[in-house]
């Protein structure tokens, strides 16, 4: 079973490096993705990452928790997140699409953890749908540090910033294997807190930047992430 949990987590984490290989890679071929379509994968990482707090982080959170712990830890979230990102701005250090991705990440690979004794199925799906939206999130967090960080030595390594945050959900998930069951309301409470703050750069940071001036397609982008969560919820669902 740990071997199993291992490579799914493996999965996940992977797809977060080939997202932000994707970054790079857009960085030295700058012409072989229009302007157009790059805002479409931010907007897609945005409805991505809205789709796990609707259908996933709230829902599954609040039924592991009494009330009050679900709209104090979903308040929490977003203040801690919120100073967090200031912190970040006013350094120069723009880390907010990675904290987004992290946000969404660590909580799923702790719940692939927690259930893959129970359903290994349901855990092979939930690492699916972490891999599909850590491809568009990592992307953008590789951007937005390559191409907006005022201390180039965080630029030169944004690369390797990213993998090493997204091999970090392999601990993660191994935590959630040994520490919790799926019932457990500390795992719901993680699961508010991600989300509390995910909403708050969702609109603070993620969607500003998929804006793009007289185009409408970006905003299509949106639409096909949050449908990505959508697919998966209603299938793990049956």
């Amino acid at each position: 079973m740990a071997l199993d949990l291992f490579i799914l987590l493996l999965i996940a984490s992977l797809s977060a490096i080939a997202g932000g290989a994707l970054g790079h890679w857009e960085r030295v071929h700058p012409a072989w993705m229009r302007s157009e379509t790059r805002h479409a994968v931010i907007a897609f990482g945005g409805g991505a990452l809205l789709a796990a707090v609707s259908l996933v982080l709230v829902p599954k959170g609040m039924a592991l928790q009494p009330a009050w712990a679900s709209l104090a830890s979903f308040t929490g979230g977003a203040v801690v997140f919120m100073a967090c990102d200031r912190y970040f701005t006013n350094h120069g250090t723009p880390l907010s699409q990675l904290l987004a991705m992290l946000l969404d990440f660590v909580p799923e690979a702790i719940v692939v953890g927690a259930i893959i004794t129970r359903s290994y199925e349901e855990a092979l799906f939930l690492t699916l749908i972490i891999a599909a939206q850590n491809i568009p999130e990592a992307f953008n967090a590789y951007r937005e540090i390559k191409h907006q960080s005022d201390r180039a030595g965080i630029g030169r390594h944004a690369l390797m910033v990213i993998s090493l945050a997204a091999l970090s959900g392999i601990g993660w998930g191994f935590l959630g294997y040994a520490a919790f069951t799926p019932e457990h309301p500390l795992l719901g409470t993680i699961m508010t807190f991600c989300a509390g703050g995910i909403v708050f750069l969702v609109f603070r940071d993620v969607a500003p930047q998929a804006k793009l001036e007289r185009s409408w397609y970006p905003s299509l982008g949106a639409v096909l992430g949050f449908m990505v969560g959508m697919a998966g919820h209603l299938f793990v669902a049956g």
